[in-house]
């Protein structure tokens, strides 16, 4: 596998798409979360691959590049990314029967423009010291004033808690998910900034109690030797909206309305969602594999277990332009 950076793919782009051989995938994840999945299937099938990290900007690179887009395939997290690509028409509708035996329907488009390879899920972490057991239930419940200053956040315009605000109106609609996020505002520690674990940081430092974050942040800080006393003093809880279950969000891929090798690109996706993939990719990422009867590894499977919620993805995605401007409405942010 080769990693190219996106720099050197625009100049490729403008003197010739040919120039890349076998397979392009544009990523929004980093490259050392990916290419243990590409090398192996590169070492299964023989076929090599190009590895593009983007930090920001897919859509509108794939839109520039147009019919030249070196690029096959895109990974990404969020499953309101995974539809900004296909409401931006830059991807292309995959029929496979493969991939619809491997990944439930709840978890792919209806028509094939995205599927989904892993999930997380949208947890609580609680001060072990502070915060007992059952205390935390459900998502609505972070707006009761039991929580007043006690919990972290990061933005509010953050995709992950757009989803989950989304999600909230999925469930209550645009007037009670306003409501859930002006009490859950009232009851913050310290205005939103940083990233998940930050989050878990200021609860070891004693500034809240509770905070709002990605399962698979837990394996990051406990991998990092300067981040073990953060994730050693919390425990994952899984809330629950009121009438369903724990919000999950994806790690995804679609294929690209150019892709110059189709049909390589689709072995790849087809491979991607194969029990020996989703293992690889769970393990690396500390995340849920998507193919039943597919396990996580040890560390995930020690958190716990949830019901992930009955609401649609794709219903979910379609809501973050009103979830946003609720966030802007109540000033989450400020």
């Amino acid at each position: 596998m080769k990693f190219i950076s996106a720099l050197a793919v625009s100049a490729a782009t403008l003197a010739s798409a040919p120039a890349f051989a076998d397979i392009t995938v544009y990523s929004y994840r980093q490259p050392e979360l990916v290419s243990p999945l590409l090398d192996a299937f590169s070492k299964e099938t023989g076929i090599e691959t190009n590895l593009v990290f983007l930090n920001k900007g897919m859509i509108e690179k794939l839109q520039a590049e147009g019919d030249r887009s070196p690029a096959d395939l895109v990974m990404t997290v969020d499953i309101s990314r995974l539809q900004a690509l296909v409401d931006a028409g830059v991807t292309q509708p995959v029929v496979s029967e493969t991939l619809n035996a491997n990944i439930p329907a709840e978890f792919r488009n209806a028509d094939g423009q995205w599927f989904g390879l892993t999930s997380r899920a949208r947890i609580v972490y609680a001060s072990k010291d502070r915060v007992k057991d059952g205390d935390v239930t459900t998502y609505e419940d972070l707006a009761s004033d039991k929580w007043k200053g006690r919990i972290c956040i990061r933005s509010g315009t953050n995709a992950y808690n757009l989803a989950l605000a989304s999600a909230m109106i999925a469930h209550h609609g645009e007037e009670g998910a306003k409501t859930w996020l002006e009490g859950l505002k009232s009851n913050l520690a310290r205005k939103p900034s940083g990233n998940d674990r930050s989050q878990v940081k200021a609860i070891h430092a004693g500034e809240c109690d509770i905070s709002l974050g990605n399962t698979y942040y837990m394996k990051q800080m406990l991998e990092d030797p300067d981040q073990v006393a953060w994730a050693d003093s919390v425990r994952i809880v899984f809330p629950v909206f009121e009438e369903g279950g724990t919000h999950v969000n994806l790690s995804g891929v679609a294929l690209t309305k150019a892709a110059p090798n189709k049909e390589q690109a689709i072995q790849l996706m087809e491979w991607l969602s194969s029990e020996e993939a989703q293992e690889i990719y769970a393990q690396v990422n500390g995340e849920y594999p998507l193919k039943e009867g597919t396990e996580a590894s040890d560390l995930v499977k020690g958190w716990g277990t949830f019901t992930p919620d009955n609401k649609p993805l794709g219903e979910i995605a379609k809501l973050r332009p009103a979830s946003l401007k609720l966030m802007e409405s109540v000033d989450f942010d400020g």
